[in-house]
């Protein structure tokens, strides 16, 4: 049972909150007690996710600088403060840098990157008011590049900067800001890859794909979202409040596995 929300219950504000891990993170936060407002581009799913939790949507495009204003402003109007943020909003950019055209450049950079730089920056003077809390979703693609995703691993490698630059210049304003990195988590998008990668390789389905992406993580699965949730909870809360700047990696163990030892794994 979600707890009593009181005009003192913090504030999150949450991006990319239609579906996926800022779905799950929105019904973890409300649970915890907070007052939660989910912003997106879709208001279909966002108005759907919120009603299952009582929460307010707020549909905005993050790339754009008066939509994410006008998201911020309206929640203060709403709430009268703001107190986390979990910038969450992605997309693709799914090509080498030779097959990469300008406009598919500039809009996976977009999607990625300018989403959380544009919200951030709306909701950061108020969080200093708070003492509040940044949450910014990167990608295990921060910390290592995949085949063929030029446009997406380097806007979740500059959102782990983005993430280092607010820490250090807000965190002796009573700001913390820590960047999490998932492996595979099974979402909309990830499904969407998984139905196309089945079809390249001739497995039989979904689950045999995530299956075999994740056939060399320690944990041999993907994170459901609500494992995401908890850990984006662990950080906006107050068990983590001497953590800031961050990068914890939330992949199963996939980020430590090495890779040119694992044909030896049989002798073990």
């Amino acid at each position: 049972m979600n707890p009593e929300l009181t005009e003192h219950s913090p504030v999150a504000l949450i991006s990319g909150g239609g579906t996926g891990i800022g779905r799950a993170a929105a019904h973890r936060l409300r649970a915890e007690g907070y007052r939660v407002v989910l912003t997106g581009r879709r208001a279909e799913p966002l108005e759907a996710a919120a009603a299952e939790i009582d929460a307010l949507a707020l549909p905005g495009d993050m790339t754009d600088t008066d939509s994410t204003e006008s998201v911020v402003r309206r929640t203060l109007e709403t709430y009268g403060r703001i107190d986390a943020v979990l910038a969450n909003a992605g997309g693709h950019g799914f090509s080498t840098v030779v097959d990469t055209e300008d406009s598919s450049w500039a809009a996976s950079l977009d999607a990625n990157l300018t989403t959380a730089f544009k919200l951030c920056r709306a909701a950061l003077p108020h969080l200093v008011e708070t003492g509040g809390r940044i949450v910014v979703v990167s990608s295990l693609a921060g910390i290592a590049a995949g085949p063929s995703v030029a446009g997406y691993t380097v806007g979740k490698h500059a959102l782990i900067g983005l993430t280092r630059s607010m820490a250090r210049d807000y965190g002796k304003r009573g700001v913390r800001v820590n960047a999490i990195c998932p492996g595979w988590v099974r979402t909309d998008m990830a499904d969407a890859e998984m139905d196309e990668l089945s079809s390249a390789m001739g497995l039989p389905d979904r689950a045999a794909a995530y299956a075999k992406v994740t056939e060399n993580v320690p944990l041999g699965r993907p994170a459901d979202p609500e494992e995401i949730a908890g850990t984006v909870a662990f950080l906006l809360g107050r068990d983590s409040s001497y953590i800031t700047g961050a990068t914890l990696v939330v992949d199963g163990g996939a980020h430590m596995v090495d890779l040119p030892t694992i044909s030896f794994d049989a002798l073990s």
